[in-house]
């Protein structure tokens, strides 16, 4: 949707993880938010009172607080973005929710189905709109996708299969990264890259009647890149998934911890009457840094399909972040117009769901 040519009153928000030293936070959120009409970033929280004004300082933040619930309290605050690491997501959550202001969590929601579940309900109990991060789905060149499959760019979808890399979950983890080698931490390669990029694949073709999963952690014990420690790794580097869906078409996904010195991204859909194609050097679907190609008909070559300008709402913006800003400009028009186009928090559990389906697919060598 594109932004509407008169300004929209700007909705407050505050940002619990918007840090001056780094992270997603400052390198995603407050970027997209800023770009897009209709938001005004007012308030953040920090670990103390003087990490928080550090941050206010640095980013040009007029309120800082130090906890979830007195930013939430505030009356210049109606959207609370929580973009820290997973295992903090339910305690920061939890306080914003029960003020009933609207609150947008980063992907993974939890670290386990159960626990995105007590939230998507809490969040039904209290009225509250919410919006999760699985911002790939949101992404121009993922929304064109969908619609050229929708639209029978390459008629009946037949098969699609996926190759990717995680960049992470190689042979080495840095410091600050440490924590997702570890499984029940919830940030894992299952969750991140592959969770993202499942989503956009399912909304862009469709979901499993039935999968076959294979996973392993190949890499046990992995090295702190800073200080060179061993790490235990318990977190999957290998995921294989193999399936229907339900159109029909025979599908298959493997993503790899690390980098290949081959593909890292390569994601075709082949049809009837014709094929397309992703490819690019990462398998993080959601930062939008890959070209899709496409070809129809009798004896026509593959070439690289331009994403209409129409999708594009946010012109100029980096395609790291263009999906967080698409994710924000669809989250405000649904605002205003009471619809739900970004995934919601009953979504999240539902994604989450199906990353149990395949965990429990692994674990029992049985279909699910």
């Amino acid at each position: 949707m594109m932004n509407s040519t008169s300004p929209r009153k700007p909705l407050g928000v505050g940002i619990v993880g918007l840090s001056a030293n780094g992270g997603w936070g400052a390198r995603g959120h407050l970027p997209a938010l800023r770009a897009v009409d209709g938001f005004e970033v007012r308030g953040l929280v920090g670990s103390t009172p003087e990490s928080a004004a550090r941050s206010a300082a640095e980013f040009g933040v007029p309120l800082s607080f130090t906890s979830v619930a007195d930013l939430a309290a505030h009356d210049d605050i109606d959207l609370v973005v929580v973009a820290v690491k997973v295992p903090l997501h339910r305690e920061l959550i939890v306080p914003a929710l029960e003020a009933r202001k609207v609150v947008f969590s980063e992907w993974p929601l939890a670290t386990g189905s159960e626990e995105a579940a007590g939230l998507a309900a809490l969040a039904a109990e209290h009225g509250v709109r919410t919006a999760v991060g699985l911002q790939a789905r949101s992404h121009p060149s993922v929304r064109y996708l969908h619609d050229l499959v929708k639209d029978g760019y390459v008629g009946e979808v037949l098969s699609t299969s996926i190759v990717a890399s995680g960049g992470g979950w190689g042979a080495t983890v840095p410091s600050r990264n440490e924590y997702t080698a570890d499984r029940d931490n919830g940030a894992t390669l299952m969750t991140v890259p592959f969770g993202h990029t499942l989503d956009a694949f399912t909304l862009c073709l469709s979901g499993f009647t039935e999968l076959n999963a294979t996973t392993a952690t190949r890499r046990p014990t992995i090295s702190n890149a800073d200080t060179g420690k061993p790490v235990r790794q318990t977190a999957e580097d290998q995921i294989a998934v193999t399936g229907t869906l339900e159109s029909g078409a025979v599908a298959s996904m493997h993503f790899r911890g690390g980098s290949s010195r081959g593909t890292n991204l390569l994601w075709e859909i082949n049809g009837s009457e014709g094929d397309l194609v992703v490819a690019g050097d990462s398998g993080h679907l959601q930062f939008g840094q890959f070209t899709l190609w496409g070809a129809r008909g009798k004896d026509a070559k593959l070439s690289e399909l331009t994403t209409p300008a129409i999708y594009h709402a946010i012109p100029g913006v980096s395609e790291v972040w263009s999906g967080v800003a698409h994710a924000y400009n669809l989250l405000r028009s649904d605002i205003e117009a009471g619809t739900s186009t970004v995934p919601d928090f009953a979504h999240a559990t539902e994604h989450h769901r199906l990353l149990d389906r395949i965990t429990r697919a692994a674990a029992t060598g049985r279909r699910q």
